[in-house]
């Protein structure tokens, strides 16, 4: 794998690979100064009410290793699961998505309990901690369109909720320019196992540390009520 994203994520990644057969890597670590501050951003105004036990849900915002860690730490989600959302099966792999030519995008699959957290629940964090969504076709330290900010409704409901809060968005945007947010259509295709629960198997991690703890972090200071 070579580093064409300009991502030190990436070139972890390739080094990790590597490293199956065993060598040696160190990430820079950056300042926690370049994180996002995070805000708690107006709820959805308009309510769309959820049936059944479970519903899923996927979103895009950069690295799937923040995303899926931030939904980790939301009450009433079962599980998030980083992977990857559009493009096809044959290039749904970590080498060929950071190319940013196969249409994919880093995504995170959330398992959840909508008698506890609603989709909008979850939308609403999404934008408030999760990433920012001003940013075309990057996240902080990542560019590419592999990178850019999504929603892939699963449900009518979901398509009804994610236009109607994308609309309140743009029409007041809380942060001062309208998200650049997709509402996309795909199916999505699971990460490498390594992938997997990766800011919590890897807290010392010096990307995980600069760019994505930050998040929960924020996540704990602005939605209290919703942290676990």
């Amino acid at each position: 794998m070579t580093e064409k994203s300009n991502s030190p994520k990436v070139a972890f990644a390739a080094a990790l690979l590597a490293t199956m057969g065993v060598a040696y890597y160190t990430l820079p670590v950056f300042s926690t100064a370049n994180a996002a501050e995070g805000i708690r951003i107006p709820a959805p105004a308009v309510k769309f009410p959820e049936t059944g036990k479970t519903q899923v849900a996927v979103f895009s915002g950069g690295c799937f290793w923040g995303i899926e860690g931030v939904f980790e730490h939301v009450k009433g989600v079962i599980r998030a699961e980083s992977g990857y959302a559009g493009g096809t099966r044959a290039d749904a792999d970590y080498e060929a998505v950071s190319n940013g030519t196969t249409g994919h995008a880093e995504s995170v699959r959330v398992t959840y309990d909508p008698s506890v957290v609603s989709y909008n629940d979850l939308m609403q964090i999404f934008f408030s901690v999760g990433h920012d969504p001003t940013q075309l076709n990057r996240q902080g330290p990542d560019s590419g369109t592999q990178y850019r900010s999504a929603l892939w409704p699963v449900t009518e409901i979901q398509v009804k909720a994610a236009r109607a809060y994308l609309a309140q968005l743009s029409a007041k945007s809380p942060w001062g320019k309208k998200p650049v947010t997709k509402l996309e259509s795909g199916i999505f295709y699971p990460a490498e196992a390594y992938h997997q629960d990766f800011m919590k198997k890897n807290p010392n991690h010096g990307y995980i540390r600069s760019w994505d703890a930050p998040k929960v972090a924020n996540l704990k200071r602005l939605f209290p009520d919703r942290y676990r």
